[in-house]
């Protein structure tokens, strides 16, 4: 990985896809650990969209989101069964053809042959990817992802998606650290809301957010800063501690 020179942040976004997941019947795992992954190496995660299976709606927010962000992510819908349309998908977002990958072909043949179980055709559908890719390592079950431009497509199975993105990581420019404080307060969000406003405007350099929190019928806020900047956080902290300790 390696660090830019510049101060602008490092951003992603992630195209989860999958009827199963609109649908409630699958919970996404995938989400979550993109989101704490890109946190810890300085990735600035902006934007999560869930799409269903559908070429039209998968390529409109691919040419969104690879627009906008230094990094896209997408999961799921890179299998066998005729309803994995992602590759086909991605290569109409790029206006490139999707074919066979000879390396991809390679990896799966060697991995089938080794297991004794017959490189059918549906099987081979997972060495497709749009013409200019390159794989993305799967040391799960051999089925590689793919990347093209800054378009990085995964598996939505959690394991392969987590291990395909350990791949990834190496790869990518980062940024710096996020430090975090959390306070803790006694008071409401609605108490409390027009002086956090004020102290996040005076320390720009911060983000500030509140949670509250209801558990066994007892409610509890949680006052969050978060920055690369460690003066200015000890600052904003210092700013929020003093707002409480008056009120």
């Amino acid at each position: 990985m390696s660090v830019p020179t510049d101060e602008s942040p490092v951003t992603a976004a992630m195209l989860a896809i999958g009827d199963e997941l609109l649908s409630g019947r699958t919970k996404d795992a995938n989400i979550a650990h993109l989101a704490a992954t890109m946190t810890a190496v300085g990735i600035d995660l902006k934007e999560v969209r869930i799409v269903a299976d559908d070429e039209a709606a998968i390529v409109e927010a691919v040419d969104a989101l690879r627009k906008r962000y230094r990094y896209v992510f997408t999961s799921g819908g890179i299998g066998p069964t005729h309803d994995d349309i992602t590759a086909d998908a991605i290569a109409r977002a790029f206006g490139v053809p999707c074919r066979h990958d000879d390396r991809a072909m390679a990896v799966l043949a060697e991995h089938y042959r080794g297991r004794g179980v017959a490189f059918t055709e549906a099987r081979q559908r997972m060495a497709r990817m749009p013409e200019g890719s390159e794989p993305i390592e799967n040391r799960v079950s051999k089925a590689p992802g793919f990347r093209i431009g800054n378009v990085h497509v995964m598996a939505g199975v959690p394991s392969v998606f987590q291990a395909m993105l350990d791949a990834v990581l190496p790869t990518l420019q980062t940024g710096g650290t996020v430090h975090a404080r959390a306070i803790a307060s006694p008071f409401g969000e609605g108490d409390i809301a027009a002086p956090l406003a004020e102290i996040q405007k005076e320390h720009p350099k911060v983000s500030i957010g509140s949670y509250p929190r209801f558990r066994d019928r007892n409610f509890s806020l949680e006052i969050v800063l978060r920055s690369r900047d460690e003066a200015a956080l000890a600052a904003a902290e210092d700013a929020v501690r003093d707002m409480l300790e008056h009120r």
